[in-house]
């Protein structure tokens, strides 16, 4: 599965380990994370993620 960055401050989201801390299981695919989740490092919305492989 891709991966995905944050643009502002450089946080990698990876879905096999997802952010179980913020509500997003561990295998959860990038399309399937909630609109309203936010980088647990910035508090950035997802449309300032940028796809990464």
């Amino acid at each position: 599965m891709d991966k995905w960055e944050c643009t502002i401050c450089g946080y990698v989201y990876d879905p096999a380990t997802g952010d179980p801390d913020n509500g997003v299981e561990a295998g959860t695919a990038w399309e399937d994370v909630p609109d309203d989740w936010q980088c647990p490092v910035c508090g950035a919305g997802k449309e300032d993620f940028e796809k990464v492989g």
